[in-house]
Order: structure tokens, then sequence, then C-alpha cells
């Protein structure tokens, strides 16, 4: 579907700020990140102010990149304008034709990008920093978005990303790629920052729509980037992408035309992205090897079985399974919750709700969503109060408009059938 004007500025921000960013922060350093951040943000300011009035240029991308260039050559002007001593410690070059060799073509993104993925991992910061710092300068998230992802209020994270650029700068680090042992020691972290981007745009709570295609194929493309390394061309890399793949290849199919979350079992499987199974089974295969097993393994297997349509017991019990190697291998809430619908599938309504009842995740609108599902067939009444308080919980409007029609659903049934 082609996008609209008033779609495509958001959509170039979500796929090109990071971009941008990266590339410009190799000539500013990682010191003086905000630099390159303010320029890339000032480059969308400009985007938005003057493309109303004068039209979307030909190649939105291209007017984009100009612009940026354009901004860091009268940056670097005001720079040299300094003290000899404050140009040294930028380390700018006192040439400003130099500048014409920001490279933004396709190469130059992809190097700047994973030079940027492993330095924002250095040890020196501390891990939840790391993440956070690459989501907003990689991702381009706003501090909505990652408080949303730590589960944690925008203050915390304000003051987490204020002191991890603050120790980018005492640390001195550098965006210089490490050896073979470093990359492959900051990869988990690298990992989860990318788990969290694609689990962002295929559930968003701070958005207005609930899916965005535009961060999971974002998440895919960071992702392919670390296999095309030989040192991070590792299995969990490929069962990460696996499970991407195998997720994304319902997306369609899991908003209506209405903007509602369609349900597994209501799915249209015509919308199905067969190409991505396919890639999906092609990466799994490939994760197989060696003896390590992550949650990106188990998670994967579990996407893979849910793009079997079939609705066998064989299938809800081996997911059961999958799910129970899970929350031993990685214990999350989460994780436990999503098992109660594997575990109504395989073994019935009363077994899962007795399961779901005992995680007491009271204040999580999911849990009340889940069962709020459980009880939809066989007590009205509760089903009503669960899905009440999942609206009362839910952030996301169009997740609220969701549920505001399962409670209207509900409401219309004939009194003879409540309980």
């Amino acid at each position: 579907m082609p996008r609209t004007d008033s779609q495509l500025l958001p959509h170039l921000f979500r796929t090109e700020f990071g971009k941008i960013t990266s590339v410009l922060a190799k000539h500013f350093h990682l010191r003086h990140i905000e630099v390159a951040e303010d320029i890339a943000s000032e480059t969308f300011l400009e985007a938005a102010e003057t493309w109303p009035y004068h039209g979307v240029p030909e190649n939105p991308t291209a007017w984009l990149y100009a612009v940026a260039k354009n901004k860091a050559r009268n940056a670097l002007k005001r720079i040299s304008l300094f003290e000899e001593k404050i140009k040294s410690e930028l380390n700018a070059p006192t040439d400003i034709s130099a500048w014409d060799e920001i490279d933004l073509s396709a190469d130059g993104i992809q190097d700047s990008q994973l030079r940027m993925l492993f330095a924002l991992s250095h040890p020196a910061l501390p891990p939840e920093s790391q993440v956070a710092l690459c989501l907003r300068i990689l991702c381009g998230f706003g501090i909505d978005e990652i408080a949303s992802a730590f589960l944690t209020n925008k203050e915390t994270i304000n003051k987490r990303l204020v002191r991890a650029r603050e120790k980018l700068r005492t640390e001195k680090l550098t965006l210089d790629l490490p050896d073979e042992s470093a990359l492959v020691s900051r990869l988990d972290n690298v990992l989860t920052t990318l788990y969290l981007l694609f689990s962002e745009g295929y559930y968003s709570e701070t958005r207005s729509a609930l899916v965005d295609e535009d961060l999971c194929e974002e998440a895919i493309r960071l992702a392919k980037i670390l296999v095309e390394v030989k040192s991070t061309n590792l299995p969990q890399v490929h069962a990460l992408l696996a499970l991407m793949y195998f997720q994304s290849s319902r997306l369609k199919a899991r908003i209506g035309s209405d903007g509602d979350v369609v349900l597994y079992h209501h799915q249209d499987e015509s919308l199905w992205n067969r190409e991505y199974i396919s890639l999906g089974g092609y990466h799994l295969n490939l994760a197989s090897t060696g003896n390590r097993l992550t949650k990106y393994h188990l998670e994967a297997s579990i996407a893979f079985w849910h793009t079997v349509r079939e609705d066998t017991k064989e299938k809800w019990e081996s997911i059961l399974q999958l799910y129970n190697r899970l929350l031993q291998l990685e214990y999350s809430p989460i994780a436990a919750l999503n098992r109660t619908y594997a575990l109504s599938k395989a073994n019935g309504l009363e077994e899962a709700i007795a399961e779901a009842q005992k995680l007491q995740l009271t204040t999580n609108r999911y849990y009340h969503s889940l069962l709020g599902e459980l009880h939809g067939t066989i007590d009205t009444r509760k089903a009503l109060a669960y899905f009440s308080e999942a609206l009362r919980l839910s952030k996301s409007p169009a997740e609220k408009t969701s549920i505001e029609k399962k409670i209207d659903a509900l409401q219309r049934r004939p009194a003879a059938i409540k309980r």
C-alpha cells in the first residue's frame, strides 16, 4: 500500500534518523554524539516545515541526506571559529571540503551502524544504558518509547541517557570496531537492543497504531548486518532473525481493516508472508549449530509453530513444552502469561485460567486481556470485568478501541447465555 504524504515523514524518521546519526557520529565522535543527533533532528524538522508548502521532493531520502550534509558542513564552520585547542579536542578537520566525504551510501551506512551498535555496547556503560542509548541514537526512539520498553518512567530514562552520554565523554570511547573477542562479548547486549526494537514494532505501546512494520523491518535489517560479519555470524543471531521473520510473516494478518488486533485463530492465512516463513526456517536451521541454547532459539521455535495453521494437539503441546523450557532458561512474567494461552489449547480453559491467576499480574493489562479472552466462552460477567480492567490500564488508543469492541460484543450477547 503506498504511503500518503502524512505517513511519509514519520516513516522516513523511523528508517533514516539512525542512519544519519550513525554516519555523522563518525565525524563528530561519540563524546559529541549530541551534535550528530541534533543535526539529524534539525534535518527532519526542516523537512516538516518545508515539504507541506513546497511539495515532497522526488527523492525524499536523498533530500534528507543532502540537507544533513549541509548542516554538518555549517557545524564545521562554527567549530572552525573556535580556538585551536577546542578544534583539536573535537578532532574536527580544518578543511571543510573533507566533509564531502560523509558517506551516506548503503555501504557507508551499514559500516557506521555496525560500529555504533558495538560502540554503544561497550562494557564501560551499564547494560541498561547501552540499550537505552542504542534505542535513542541508532533507532530514533523517543523517551516515551524507551520508558515503555524498560517498563519505567520518562524521568528515569532521561537521567540514564544523561549519565550514559557523560560516560561516553569521560571514557573517551570511539567508533573503532573492537577485536573479534570483544565483538562477541558485546553481542548479547546488541541482540537485546534489536529484540526490543522489533518488539516495539510488533506490538507498540506508545504509538497510535498497534503495529509498526517500519520498526520490525529496521530490526531485521540491523540483524542482517551482524550475520554478514564473520565474527558475529553466530547461531544466536540467526535464531533472532528466524524469530523476527516468523513473527513478521503474520503482521499484515494481525491488524484488521479497522485497525483492531486480529487474534491468531481469526487471522486470514492468505495474508501470511510465505517468503518470510521460508526465511525464518532458513535462519532457524542455521541457528541449530553449536551447543548454546538461547531464548531466541526457543521463541523462534514457538513462532514457527504459529506459522503452522493446523490446530492440532501436537502443535499446542509442542508450543507448551517450548514455553516450559523458555521459563526454565530465562523466566519472564510475560512469557509465563503467554504460556497459559498454549495451556488452554493443549489442556483446556479451566487449567489455563487457574495457572494465569496464579501469576497475579494485576497491574498488567495483558493479564486482564488474556483472562478476558479465556473467560469469554464460559463466564461473560468475569470476561467483562477483566476486559474493563484491561481497558483502564491500556495506554495505546488503538488497543483501547480494540478492547472496547470486545466489551461491546460481550454486552450484546443474549441474556440467556450470560452467566
